[in-house]
């Protein structure tokens, strides 16, 4: 069935939930959605004329996928998994290198050179050609990553399946994310930006550009090549003044030169912990 047919199909089913479990032929239409994000043929979101477009109907298909599916018995070796959605597989074929014991999700789409450290993908992820998905971080349901990505140790990136207009956390080219950062709600990290440790990026959270003379605020969005440290912030409380997170561009990457380089560069020159 082609793509748009499979939209309308989806969007048809999405306010009969009272037959998703029972209806054969909604639960056929969701599985072959499902494939097609497996394989990569489709995806959550999607870059078109300078900004990113949310697929509403793959998230509701994401979700009905939960209601068609039985609770089935996993089993890898000594060790047991109850659940509803598969364990991906097949990686050698896909051309993903894989350490026990990463795990991701059937219905997440994982490109060739991608290297998968003990971590975490959840359904409806997306993850470009060479990204490093280091040890214990975790990759939330429908958010998407750029090609040459590095997110490092102990990352949490945030999924978002509802509401279905909300926007998944995307992080583009060639960014670099240092260890234990934690993305969520939606922000968008643009390429080749470089988030020293322990950021921490919400909706809502301060990102102040301070290599002005006066500081620049702004929320949601990482401008691309920012180099980003955490900082804090002065706030007027009922019972004093308290300092609270934000996010701090202090430099940009350099663009001119070869991306190793300059990540190396941006790294020494600001003296970032990764």
């Amino acid at each position: 069935m082609k793509v748009n047919k499979l939209k309308l199909e989806i969007d048809k089913a999405w306010n009969n939930k009272n037959v998703w479990e029972t209806d054969k032929n909604i639960k056929n239409i969701v599985i072959q959605v499902i494939n097609l994000i497996e394989e990569g043929s489709i995806r959550v979101s999607n870059y078109f004329h300078g900004k990113w477009i949310i697929n509403e109907w793959i998230k509701k298909a994401i979700i009905m996928y939960f209601s068609v599916q039985n609770m089935n018995t996993i089993e890898l070796g000594p060790l047991e998994f109850y659940d509803k959605i598969p364990i991906k597989n097949k990686f050698k074929k896909k051309g993903v290198r894989v350490v026990p014991h990463a795990i991701a999700r059937y219905g997440s789409y994982i490109s060739p050179g991608v290297i998968l450290m003990p971590s975490y993908v959840n359904i409806g992820a997306y993850i470009g050609k060479n990204t490093m998905i280091d040890t214990w971080a975790t990759v939330g349901s429908c958010a998407q990553i750029g090609n040459g990505v590095h997110v490092s140790g102990g990352v949490g990136i945030g999924g978002v399946l509802e509401p279905l207009q909300a926007n998944p956390v995307i992080i583009e080219n060639d960014v670099f994310i240092g260890s234990r950062c934690i993305l969520v709600e939606g922000v968008l990290i643009k390429k080749s930006a470089v988030l020293g440790a322990n950021v921490v990026i919400t909706s809502s959270t301060k990102i102040f550009d301070v290599t002005h003379e006066k500081p620049v605020e702004i929320k949601g969005v990482v401008p691309e090549y920012s180099v980003v440290i955490p900082g804090s912030y002065p706030k007027k409380f009922p019972s004093g003044i308290y300092h609270v997170p934000c996010a701090m561009i202090i430099g940009k990457r350099k663009e001119s030169t070869n991306k190793k380089v300059s990540l190396n560069d941006a790294l020494r020159t600001h003296n970032l912990a990764i």
